[in-house]
């Protein structure tokens, strides 16, 4: 198995994990394949897997192989041996969840198009429509509220869970298969039946404002996205600033958030992380730009990986942070293959950044608070820019 990433939440949850491939509709954020550039060096999930216990995966592995025995499911034998473990991030994926979940980190899913977010109220809201997908034909929009998918409410459930029921399986529910979404705008309620549909992801955009400001928006850490932003970056004309847009990434390869960090770095610690107490770190390529004015635009769906480049840039003063809080996603996974062809991936330890800061469910504080959702957000962003300019 190829290496993974262990800083993204896991994509799945039957019975009650949070998912976090936030990708059905159109993020991507969860563990994902794929690894660090050949250097020589282990990726973080190879090394996880040399020194971490198998304690905890040996007990999931028992109750998969004796499910299977006994002629049971052992995926769901081994969902609810990670739900007794207590791993908040632990997740069990079918062989199909797992083809799926690669394809994703490769920019192709299958989904509905839809991207959405959890209130404060628990309620589901969709905050943008692919064009040309299936929720777009189907005329929903942003600023809607899905209440159900397939007659299932989804008010109070993570929205990571709910983007999950949203993709289906990949061998169950491919491509063509139907979902029914329950849906209201203001007081009107309907049922929408659209079918799923093979995607594919733009993960980093850019424009150019009338001041010159170039905006970097990074959806998500496919594969390919770190060079991405590094070539985005070095277009962009000497002194002009840059606004890094990474409010709603859900994360996804942390080798490519680590090549996005080289664009802003010339070197140097970028985070470190343990597995079982051993320390462990990673470091950006040298020979990035360290004088560009850069602005990170954070909120509350800023996740995982995004929050790691986050965090390194706000500690090693290389960007002004402004924003919401973070979502708070700093744990190490390690996955493994279970008996039947599932995979486990199951938590082994954290991530810090270059200051020594823990992530996990604490989230980064931005440096300037305001409403990430309030359309002045980018002007308060550009008027940092001018500041650090000058």
């Amino acid at each position: 198995m190829s290496g993974r990433d262990l800083f993204c939440q896991p994509r799945r949850a039957r019975h009650g994990a949070a998912l976090t491939l936030v990708f059905a509709s159109v993020l991507v954020a969860g563990a994902a394949t794929g690894s660090f550039p050949e250097t020589g060096r282990k990726s973080p999930s190879e090394e996880a897997r040399s020194a971490a216990p198998a304690g905890h995966h040996e007990d999931v592995a028992r109750a998969a192989a004796e499910a299977m025995a006994d002629g049971k499911s052992p995926v769901e034998a081994a969902e609810r041996a990670v739900s007794r473990s207590g791993d908040r991030w632990g997740a069990v994926y079918s062989r199909g969840e797992y083809e799926e979940l690669e394809e994703a980190l490769d920019g192709r899913y299958t989904g509905v198009g839809l991207s959405a977010r959890r209130e404060r109220d628990g309620r589901i809201e969709v905050t943008g429509v692919r064009s040309g997908s299936p929720a777009a034909e189907a005329g929903i929009r942003a600023g809607d509220r899905l209440r159900s998918v397939d007659g299932k409410r989804v008010d109070g459930r993570p929205v990571t869970e709910v983007v999950s029921i949203l993709r289906g399986d990949a061998e169950e529910e491919p491509a063509g298969t139907a979902v029914r979404l329950g849906l209201e705008r203001g007081t009107r309620a309907w049922t929408e039946t659209v079918r799923r549909a093979r995607l594919s992801t733009d993960p980093v955009s850019v424009r150019t404002l009338a001041d010159g400001v170039t905006v970097v928006k990074v959806a998500s850490f496919t594969k390919g996205v770190g060079r991405q932003v590094r070539d985005a970056v070095e277009r962009v004309p000497s002194g002009t600033g840059v606004v890094l847009d990474l409010r709603g990434n859900s994360g996804g390869l942390v080798a490519e958030a680590v090549t996005a960090a080289s664009a802003f770095l010339d070197g140097g610690l970028v985070a470190t992380y343990d597995v079982d107490g051993d320390q462990r770190a990673l470091h950006a390529e040298p020979g990035g730009d360290t004088a560009r004015p850069l602005v990170a635009l954070v909120d509350g769906g800023t996740m995982s990986a995004a929050e790691l480049l986050t965090g390194a840039l706000q500690d090693r003063g290389r960007a002004v942070v402004v924003g919401s809080r973070t979502f708070g996603k700093g744990s190490v996974q390690m996955p493994s293959r279970l008996p039947g062809g599932s995979v486990a991936e199951l938590t082994v330890g954290h991530y810090r950044t270059p200051a020594g800061r823990g992530v996990d469910g604490t989230g980064i504080t931005p440096d300037l608070e305001v409403d990430p959702a309030d359309p002045a957000a980018l002007e308060r962003a550009r008027t940092v820019l001018s500041g650090l300019g000058r």
